[in-house]
């Protein structure tokens, strides 16, 4: 068993990861920085991401108030205003520093930075790089963060869990890239571990996004909050065959494309007076409850009627990914469906980032910080991972000289070769069992599929013993124990009084 060492460890390299190791770098020089990935630096859910960040950048047409207003609006009354009135205010300060960075944005005619329109949003606030923000924001990154002299990046680290002690969190234990079991201990440790999309059986997350971060947080006691409320993206391309969905961005439909039924009939005005332009959980409800109306397993997203050049000048990824899939745009429609993009809840964490264990921080899609609520505001994501990890590095940096290092000392962690099939097994029932209506159907579609995670949880704990012994299987496991605290949260109140019932009894 390795042991490594570092003052401020990182787990994940997508925006939240890499601009909290540059800001704390900037602001800690003489401490060192450990950044954990998975797979490759590259690998997450910022890379994919097409659309942009939502800031407030026209103060004539827009401004703070709208924005804070579509967001509560979007989050379903559910959202902690002081923090969306804390992450909205900051944006432009975070952007800028985006900027100095390298990062560059669309302009318009006139030079100033060209503001996109999405579902929820009152406004065009939307500054983006073309329909790639997230590759362009990841990209321009990496470089910067490999050539700080304090911060040392691990890829194919697979964590396994929070080593802990006491309610405080000492590093993490897992596997290095040669299957060596490893320990880091760390002053500070800090989940970036981004999504959970692969819990599903559509999602647009890439493979990597298996909930790592919050299955480690379920283990070691850490608090979650309304992880039943996952974000629905509702024009994904419908392509069967794949595991990761291609996503459409919605700017596309601020861009004014249509969706249309069966019958080529535009029906999502029937569900909101704004239709195509509705939020994300308003339009996904509305196609999923289409296409059990028709026995279908698609609806249409019509580009016809767009300009052509516009089109490929603003969406260059979504036209090119198009055009080798076969589809001409300016004459097919394309077949879309929901799929699971978001997770609203997480890793309960305060105004400094910081969970309820000493020591532990969480940031990114993988926390819970009140901005969502029960539906997140096209756009927001980036922007809320911009302004944690300033306010997250901030802290760090006052407490951080007052953390004693603590050794931990095990050998319990042991790599075991395994039979991939039948790991695979698990997945693909999962995959199967966690659809839309998994969460967001009938109050017994709900339950069913809460029961079946259940059996296959207790199946999967008799079948392996140790679920630590190899980076697959622990994927695997994380999957399941986060699909099995959604559907908990998210089962019928008098399901869950029955059941408290029956387990008092039985222990009378």
């Amino acid at each position: 068993m390795q042991k490594l060492t570092t003052d401020i460890l990182i787990v994940g390299t997508g925006l939240a990861g890499l601009s909290l190791a540059k800001y704390s770098s900037e602001l800690n020089p003489d401490l060192q920085i450990l950044l954990l990935s998975k797979t490759s630096i590259d690998e997450c859910n910022t890379y994919y991401a097409q659309g942009g960040i939502a800031v407030v950048h026209d103060f004539i047409k827009d401004s703070y108030e709208k924005h804070i207003e579509d967001t509560l609006n979007a989050g379903k009354g559910i959202c902690d205003e002081k923090v969306v009135k804390h992450v909205i205010t900051e944006a432009p300060k975070r952007l800028n520093e985006l900027i100095n960075w390298g990062i560059e944005l669309d302009k318009n005619q006139e030079g100033n930075l060209d503001l996109g329109l999405e579902g929820g949003h009152s406004q065009n606030r939307i500054v983006h790089h073309k329909d790639k923000t997230g590759y362009e924001i990841e990209t321009k990154l990496i470089p910067i963060i490999e050539n700080l002299p304090n911060v040392a990046i691990k890829t194919s680290f697979f964590a396994t869990d929070l080593i802990m002690e006491n309610d405080t969190c000492l590093g993490v234990i897992g596997f290095d890239d040669k299957g060596e079991p490893t320990i880091i201990e760390a002053k500070i440790t800090v989940l970036a571990s981004g999504g959970l999309g692969q819990v599903f059986g559509v999602t647009s997350n890439p493979f990597v996004s298996t909930g790592d971060g919050v299955a480690m947080a379920i283990r070691a006691n850490v608090a979650l909050k309304n992880m039943k409320y996952i974000q629905f993206h509702p024009t994904a391309l419908y392509e069967p065959n794949k595991s990761q969905a291609f996503l459409i961005t919605e700017a596309i439909r601020g861009f004014g494309a249509h969706i249309l039924n069966q019958k080529g009939e535009r029906f999502l005005l029937k569900a909101h007076k704004i239709g195509e332009l509705a939020t994300r959980d308003v339009v996904s409800k509305a196609i999923s409850e289409q296409m059990k109306i028709e026995n279908s397993k698609n609806v249409w997203l019509d580009l016809r009627h767009l300009p052509l050049e516009d089109f490929k000048n603003k969406f260059p990824k979504v036209y090119d990914y198009c055009t080798e899939e076969g589809f001409d745009i300016t004459k097919d429609l394309l077949p879309i469906t929901p799929a699971s993009h978001y997770q609203c809840g997480g890793i309960v964490v305060d105004e400094k980032g910081a969970t309820d264990k000493s020591h532990l921080f969480a940031l990114g899609e993988c926390s819970y910080t009140g901005l969502h609520g029960a539906n997140r505001l096209a756009s927001n994501s980036l922007l809320e991972a911009m302004v944690y990890a300033h306010d997250v590095a901030n802290h760090i940096t006052k407490i951080i000289s007052k953390i004693e290092a603590k050794s931990y000392d095990t050998d319990t962690l042991k790599y075991k070769n395994i039979h991939h099939e039948e790991v695979f097994q698990f997945r693909n029932q999962l995959q199967r069992t966690m659809k839309y209506d998994a969460v967001y159907g009938t109050k017994q579609d709900i339950i069913t599929s809460y029961q079946m995670v259940c059996e296959m949880q207790k199946r999967f704990k008799m079948k392996f013993k140790n679920y630590n012994s190899h980076p697959f299987l622990c994927e695997t496991y994380n999957l399941i124990q986060t699909a099995e605290i959604i559907l908990k949260e998210s089962l019928p109140l008098n399901y869950k009084r029955v059941k408290a019932t029956k387990k008092t009894k039985a222990n009378l």
